[in-house]
C-alpha cells in the first residue's frame, strides 16, 4: 500500500468543493448504506459527477495527482522500459523518470497490483498519476510505433496542409521549397504554425534559451509552452521564417519586420513577423491574423442588449468622436472593426488610418501609417479629409497633434472612431485634457467613450458546476439564502489545463450628455468623473463582469483578475 496515502472521505471532499450540500450528502450516504453500492457509483448514476470527475476526485482522495496527458509530458526515451503488451493490458504508460522513480499514467488509482508489477519489471519505484483512458490509449499507439522519429511526429500534425501563399514570383518560392522540402526545419516551422492556428492562438513566441528553443503560443491572453526543440534548431527555424516573410536571413544584428501569408484548411491567414536580436540569439514573435476567427458582429461581442443598442445609436450620428479605451489586448480594435462592419454600406465613404492594417475589408479605404516617410496619423487625417469621407477610423490617438486633428475632423461634419490606451472612460477624458486638448473642443466633439475588457469563458469540454460560499453569492448580488450554482472549468487538453477557452467582452459606455459637458469645461479630476459615471449608468465593467458570472459564462476569479478587485 505504499502507493496510496491516507484516504480522505469522498463525501467531505465533494462538500468542500461545493459539488454537494451537506443535506444532499446525507441523502446519498443513506442510499449508499441501503443499496450497498459505492458512493461514487451512486453519484455517477445520479449524474452528480461524470465518470472522469469521479476518477479525478478519487485520485485526490488517495493523494494521487490528476494530469491531462498531452504531447510533451511523455519522455519517448523512457516509454520502452515497459513492453507495449503490458502497457495495453494494464492501460498504463510510463511518462518520465526522476532518479529511481517512474511516473506512470493510469486510469485506476486503486490498481496496486499493477503498480507492483510495473515496479518489478522496471526495477523502479512507481509514482501513479491519473489520466483519461482515451488519452492513455492514444499515447500508447503514438509512442510505441516502430521507427518513430521527431520528423514523423511533426508530420502527423498534417504540416503538408500548410501552404505558403505565392506573393513573390512563382520561380523564387518554388525553388526555395523544392530545395528544402521535407527537411526537419520546414516540418518544424509548419508544425508550429498549424498547431498555433488550429488552437486559436493570437501570437507565437520563439525564444532562444541556453539549451533549447522555447516555442510559446498566446491563447486567450495567456502564454502556453507548445514545444522546446534543441537550441541547434533555433537559427535554422528563424531563417526559414524569414524566408517565408521575405526578409534578409543574413541580418541578425537589427530588428526586422515582415509579413507571412499562408493557406490552411482552405483559409488564407496573415501573420505579422517581428524579430529582435538578444543575448542568446534572435527572438521572433508572430501575430496571427485570422479573419475567419474575428468576431465582426457587435451583437456577438458580449454587449448587454441595452448597451449595444445605445452604442449603435451613437454610430448612426452624422458627426462626432467615439473612443474605445482599455489596456493592450482588451479588444479595442476588434470593436472598431465590428462597428465599421455594421456601418459598411456603398453610400458611405469610410477611410481607416491604421498602424498596421490588421484585417482587410471590401468597400473600405484602408491606409497604413508610414512614419519613416512622414505619413503620421495626424498628417494622414488631414489628407483623408480631402477624400470626401463620411467616417474616419484612426487606429490610435497617441499625441496632442493626432488628438486635435481627429477632434477637428469630428467638428467639421465627420464621424471619427478611434482608440486610446487608458484603463477607463474617466481617465480617457483627463488624458485628452492633459495632452493639451481644449475643454470646449472636447465637450463639443465627444459623443461617447467605451471602456472594455476581455474575460476568458469557461471551457465547454471540462465545465462543471459547484455551490459557492455565501459571501460570494452576496458579492454577486444573489441572495445568500438561495442554493445557486456557479460554473468553472476543471482543466483539459482542449484548454491547456486552464479551465477556460474563448473570451467575451464586457463594456462600460460613458455618453457625453449635458451634465458631463459642463463637468469637462471645469477640467475635472478623475474622481469627479467617476462619481458622475456611477450616477449616469449601472452598466459598469464590474457589474457586467458579475452578470457574466451569474449567466455561467466565466468565473468571479477571472473578473477580479482582469477588472481588478475594486474596478
Amino acid at each position: 500500500m505504499k502507493y496510496l496515502p491516507k484516504r480522505k472521505k469522498l463525501g467531505e471532499l465533494l462538500v468542500r468543493k461545493g459539488r454537494l450540500t451537506p443535506a444532499a450528502l446525507t441523502g446519498y450516504l443513506r442510499a449508499h448504506k441501503e443499496q450497498r453500492r459505492p458512493l461514487g457509483q451512486i453519484l455517477v448514476d445520479e449524474k452528480v459527477l461524470t465518470a472522469d470527475e469521479l476518477t479525478k476526485i478519487l485520485g485526490e482522495q488517495l493523494g494521487i495527482p490528476h494530469v491531462w496527458l498531452r504531447k510533451g509530458l511523455i519522455d519517448p526515451r523512457i516509454v520502452h522500459v515497459l513492453p507495449k503488451e503490458t502497457a495495453q493490458r494494464y492501460k498504463v504508460i510510463p511518462m518520465f523518470r526522476i532518479h529511481k522513480k517512474l511516473v506512470l499514467a493510469t486510469t485506476d488509482p486503486n490498481a496496486v497490483f499493477v503498480f507492483d508489477e510495473v515496479a518489478r519489471l522496471t526495477g523502479l519505484e512507481v509514482l501513479p498519476a491519473l489520466c483519461r483512458g482515451d488519452d492513455i490509449s492514444d499515447a500508447i499507439n503514438e509512442c510505441y510505433r516502430e521507427n518513430v522519429s521527431i520528423d514523423d511526429v511533426m508530420a502527423s500534425v498534417e504540416a503538408a496542409s500548410l501552404d505558403l501563399v505565392q506573393t513573390q514570383t512563382e520561380e523564387t518560392i518554388n525553388d526555395l521549397t523544392l530545395k528544402a522540402d521535407g527537411s526537419p526545419v520546414i516540418n518544424l516551422a509548419n508544425t508550429i504554425l498549424v498547431r498555433a492556428i488550429r488552437d486559436g492562438a493570437s501570437d507565437i513566441h520563439i525564444e532562444p534559451h541556453a539549451d533549447s528553443c522555447v516555442v510559446r503560443v498566446r491563447i486567450d491572453g495567456l502564454l502556453y509552452e507548445l514545444m522546446a526543440p534543441k537550441i541547434d534548431m533555433h537559427q535554422s527555424l528563424v531563417s526559414r521564417l524569414k524566408v517565408m516573410a521575405k526578409l534578409d536571413i543574413a541580418e541578425r544584428r537589427l530588428p526586422q519586420d515582415g509579413r507571412i501569408q499562408v493557406s490552411l484548411d482552405g483559409k488564407t491567414i496573415d501573420l505579422r513577423f517581428s524579430s529582435m536580436p538578444g543575448m542568446l540569439g534572435e527572438k521572433v514573435v508572430m501575430r496571427i491574423l485570422d479573419k475567419s476567427q474575428a468576431l465582426l458582429d457587435l451583437n456577438k461581442l458580449g454587449f448587454e442588449p441595452s448597451v449595444v443598442d445605445r452604442f449603435k445609436a451613437l454610430l448612426r450620428e452624422p458627426h462626432g468622436l467615439i473612443l474605445t479605451c482599455g489596456p493592450t489586448g482588451s479588444g479595442k480594435t476588434t470593436t472598431l472593426y465590428a462597428a465599421l462592419s455594421s456601418l459598411n454600406a456603398r453610400e458611405k465613404n469610410i477611410i481607416t488610418i491604421e498602424d498596421p492594417v490588421e484585417y482587410q475589408f471590401g468597400n473600405i479605404n484602408q491606409n497604413q501609417v508610414r512614419e519613416a516617410v512622414g505619413l503620421t496619423f495626424a498628417r494622414f487625417i488631414k489628407h483623408a479629409l480631402r477624400q470626401d469621407p463620411d467616417i474616419i477610423m484612426v487606429g490610435e490617438i497617441r499625441d496632442r497633434e493626432t488628438a486635435e486633428t481627429a477632434i477637428q475632423a469630428a467638428l467639421t461634419g465627420h464621424l471619427v472612431l478611434s482608440t486610446l490606451h487608458t484603463n477607463d472612460s474617466p481617465t480617457t477624458i483627463t488624458r485628452l485634457l492633459e495632452m493639451g486638448v481644449e475643454p470646449y473642443l472636447l465637450c463639443s466633439s465627444l459623443l461617447a467613450s467605451l471602456t472594455q475588457r476581455l474575460l476568458r469563458t469557461v471551457c465547454p469540454d471540462c465545465r462543471t458546476s459547484f455551490y459557492p460560499p455565501k459571501e460570494i453569492l452576496e458579492e454577486l448580488g444573489i441572495g445568500s439564502d438561495k442554493a445557486a450554482r456557479l460554473v468553472r472549468g476543471r482543466g483539459c487538453t482542449r484548454c491547456y489545463d486552464s479551465g477556460y477557452r474563448g473570451r467575451i467582452g464586457v463594456y462600460e459606455l460613458l455618453e457625453c450628455e449635458e451634465g458631463l459637458r459642463s463637468i469637462i469645461l471645469s477640467r475635472p479630476t478623475v474622481d469627479a468623473l467617476r462619481t458622475h459615471l456611477e450616477k449616469q449608468t449601472r452598466h459598469t465593467l464590474r457589474s457586467e463582469g458579475y452578470r457574466k458570472v451569474r449567466d455561467g459564462l466565466t468565473t468571479i476569479e477571472e473578473v477580479k483578475n482582469i477588472i481588478g478587485a475594486t474596478g
